[in-house]
């Protein structure tokens, strides 16, 4: 199992289409600062660019409001200043994002430059071919950063979480790293009350917590080199006058 490029990928995430997806998510997010609901919303741009299913999904997850934006820039730090720093990483999030990287599967930069997946766990989740290979590679970016110590969250309720964990535990024990891992029926609400630096996506999570780094993003970008990356989110899209 990979989490590669769906069948449609390559041409629905295709260069022709940037400029159709990153107008779309720019009208979303108008629509949003505006207190339109989020679905008839969405329907309206898709249904104004013919976007497919899929297409929809990409601009819904890469959108947020200019206050979100605002509000997560300003809580986001840069890659040196995780050093001496407790970290909490939202695995399933983190992990599966970097599976599709190295799977060649489609990443989405979106309007607050966070990188995104088209995964969905769906309360199971299966190890892949890419799986400790995403894991060492955030082992390896983190023990050049030096943050103060690791707690990986994993969601309790989700499948095979118990296996993904020992697995984590097992690579840690090999490769030296001091990483406590962890299940939980409610990981969001324990990464958003974090006193230290969180990594993850997760737009509640990034709206709640008092400081986030871009894991995923460094990996991709540091060890990464043939990453898929749509950036849909790409600043000056035009909006609606």
């Amino acid at each position: 199992m990979t989490r590669g490029p769906a069948d449609d990928d390559g041409s629905l995430f295709a260069d022709p289409q940037l400029l159709g997806l990153r107008a779309a998510v720019a009208e979303l997010a108008w629509l949003l600062d505006r207190g339109y609901a989020q679905t008839a919303a969405l329907e309206l741009v898709g249904n104004r660019h013919g976007l497919r299913t899929r297409q929809r999904t990409a601009v819904l997850r890469s959108t947020c409001t200019d206050a979100a934006t605002t509000r997560r820039s300003e809580r986001r730090l840069d890659p040196g200043a995780v050093a001496g720093q407790p970290l909490a990483i939202d695995g399933f999030n983190v992990l599966i994002s970097l599976e599709v990287a190295l799977a060649g599967g489609v990443l989405l930069r979106g309007r607050d430059t966070m990188l995104r997946d088209l995964a969905s766990v769906h309360g199971s989740y299966r190890r892949t071919a890419h799986t400790l290979a995403a894991s060492a590679a955030i082992g390896e970016q983190l023990a050049e950063l030096g943050p103060a110590s690791i707690l990986w969250l994993l969601d309790r309720p989700v499948s095979n979480s118990g296996r993904l964990a020992l697995a984590l535990a097992q690579q840690a024990a090999d490769r030296g790293w001091a990483w406590e891992i962890e299940l939980d029926h409610n990981p969001d609400r324990r990464l958003a009350s974090f006193e230290g630096v969180v990594s993850t996506s997760d737009a509640w999570i990034l709206d709640h917590a008092r400081a986030h780094f871009d894991l995923t993003g460094l990996v991709v970008g540091q060890r990464c080199p043939d990453a898929w990356v749509v950036d849909v989110g790409l600043a000056g899209a035009q909006t609606p006058g």
